[in-house]
């Protein structure tokens, strides 16, 4: 359809699949008219009004329908016209064509084996529509580290595979030859964990990415992926496969003939036991493995099992054990907090740095624990938070603890001013920690929910107490007359002190707006009761501007500074309790 024009274009130092278009007036009459046609076909897909009449839907995951016309697509692709027909076969004969809502398709059910994203399915439309491969949208094949060329980031081989992948489910066999091609020419410079996505996209393809699947499998077999790590990534059939030839090559032995764990890829069979006991979540029955002496957490790495595979809570109960060395390596020279950064979950990252993983040391090709994050965090996704003033995504919540921990030691000393005044007077220290805990639950939720679930502070994260005075919100009762210490008040205090002391050290910017706020105003004091006189909400009023004006000078300066230096962290500014209304003030938002 025209593609005599436009020459695929393969740069070293570029991402992108991108076409070079000669114009229009230097092509010959017949082919400059093909490419006219071949522009307004694409400008529909551009279309943000859907002026053009659109038949059909595709819902995508997150719940943005693309309309389509199921002319165009049936006559480019057998597995729509299929699919269109055995919709309008199974739709009611009686019912006019006038009288029906387009029909809206699933794209979760279009492409079942594997998610793809709004911008693959574009990308894939956008080819149907022209006959031309279309620009990338910008931040799509982008990641969040400077240093990146982002010709083969986890960001880039994302892109690519899914719509490798949708091209093969669709039936498109140009465009999956035409990336399967610009993978094959990135695979060199794709790290060895990602290049298993690659395999598991190209066995779906089938016969049509056998050549990306074989080279696949090549680099694999001579790499040092782990056997553990093929069987969680890849179907039976190719981790048999690449064991099978790392055996004919003479790279690898099983565990049996081998004295030495560090020599083989193969675990044996008392760390396999671990493992599984992980894998049901059973800590306890963890713990006897090790009391029959066989192996250790540490020879057996299993630290860095249970951040790559298991739940939060899981590791958190096997890092209390403290019987385990958070700064080991496995053998392909991760550190636990290394493997923590690839899963991207907040709350392993905090409690392992809390144990006391070291955020500066290097991966064998020189990378820290927040360069392997932001290598697979795309920069779309990463300003998007930032830009919506929605709550800190997963991605974003790591980048910020991970850079936090490496700017600066835990801070030392009292919360704040109120807090050292309240001196040994525990019900006041208490109070205080409540009141401050509940507010940032308020102002700070994603960022609050990870500190307390490490602390274990019960409480639902989202739901700010409607009286911060109030007892009945808190665990223990601090109105009883006379006050006396319990154990139950001290096992408080301690968690809650904790929390404020992790916020310090890894949310500064938060627990900096929270001092703020808890020392110049007693949050009750501007609460409406009901019963206030006119003056007494005057006063009330006032008050509160105040406060806004403290959130604003924060969003103010947090947002000054994070336009300054790119891609850093700003943990105020990307939360979902503070976002800038279009009056100039601060709105806090529930």
């Amino acid at each position: 359809m025209g593609d005599d024009h436009f020459v695929s274009n393969s740069h070293s130092n570029s991402s992108n699949i991108s076409c070079i278009a000669v114009p229009h007036n230097r092509l010959p009459p017949n082919i400059s008219a093909l490419a006219r046609l071949s522009d307004n076909l694409e400008s529909i897909v551009d279309s943000t009004d859907f002026d053009y009449f659109p038949d059909a839907k595709i819902v995508v995951n997150a719940g943005r329908e693309v309309p389509v016309h199921r002319c165009v697509l049936s006559a480019r692709s057998e597995f729509f016209k299929n699919v269109f027909s055995a919709k309008d076969r199974g739709s009611s004969a009686a019912a006019s064509s006038s009288s029906v809502a387009a029909p809206r398709f699933e794209l979760k059910e279009l492409a079942k084996e594997y998610d793809v994203g709004l911008d693959a399915l574009l990308a894939v439309l956008g080819y149907l529509y022209s006959g031309k491969l279309r620009s990338l949208p910008e931040g799509v094949c982008v990641c969040v580290d400077d240093a990146c060329a982002h010709v083969a980031c986890r960001p880039v081989v994302d892109f690519m595979v899914e719509v490798l992948y949708a091209s093969a489910t669709f039936q498109i066999s140009e465009l999956v030859s035409l990336y399967q091609r610009h993978l094959l020419d990135i695979l060199e410079k794709v790290a060895i964990d990602d290049i298993l996505v690659v395999l598991y996209v190209a066995n779906m393809c089938g016969k049509a990415c056998e050549r990306l699947a074989g080279r696949c499998v090549e680099m694999i077999v001579k790499s040092d992926a782990d056997v553990v790590t093929l069987d969680k990534a890849l179907p039976q059939h190719s981790v048999k496969q690449i064991i099978d030839s790392r055996l004919a090559l003479g790279l690898d032995r099983p565990q049996q003939f081998n004295s030495s764990a560090s020599t083989s890829h193969f675990p044996d069979k008392h760390t396999k036991r671990i493992h599984r006991a992980l894998d049901s979540d059973d800590v306890e029955l963890v713990r006897m493995l090790l009391k029959e002496g066989n192996t250790n957490l540490d020879d057996a790495f299993v630290l860095h099992y249970a951040v790559a595979y298991c739940d939060a809570k899981t590791t958190t109960e096997l890092l209390d054990l403290g019987i385990a060395d958070v700064n080991r390596r496995n053998p392909r020279g991760y550190t636990v907090l290394h493997v923590a950064a690839m899963r991207k979950e907040p709350k392993i990252i905090v409690s392992l740095l809390t144990k006391g993983a070291r955020p500066s040391d290097l991966t064998l090709d020189g990378r820290k624990a927040v360069q392997i994050t932001k290598r697979l965090t795309r920069a779309a996704d990463f300003f998007k938070s930032n830009d919506e003033g929605r709550s800190s995504s997963n991605d974003r919540l790591c980048i910020e603890i991970l850079e936090q921990a490496e700017r600066r030691d835990p801070l030392l000393g009292e919360a704040s001013l109120s807090l050292a005044m309240a001196g040994d007077d525990l019900r006041m220290k208490l109070l205080y920690l409540e009141n401050r805990v509940g507010l940032a639950r308020y102002l700070f939720p994603m960022e609050a929910k990870v500190v307390m679930d490490i602390t274990q502070i019960d409480g639902d994260a989202t739901e700010f107490p409607k009286d911060l005075a109030s007892s009945q919100r808190m665990t223990v009762d601090l109105n009883e007359a006379p006050f006396k210490i319990k154990e139950e008040h001290l096992s408080r205090l301690q968690a809650l002190s904790r929390a404020v002391e992790i916020g310090k050290r890894f949310f500064p910017r938060c627990s900096e707006l929270l001092n703020n706020i808890m020392d110049g105003v007693d949050i009750s004091q501007i609460q409406y009761t009901g019963n206030d006189t006119p003056e007494l909400r005057l006063t009330k009023k006032r008050r509160y501007m105040e406060l806004q004006e403290v959130l604003s000078q924060a969003f103010d300066k947090d947002k000054e500074e994070f336009d300054r230096s790119g891609i850093s962290s700003s943990s105020s500014s990307t939360s979902t309790g503070v976002v800038r209304s279009n009056g100039g003030t601060i709105t806090i938002k529930k």
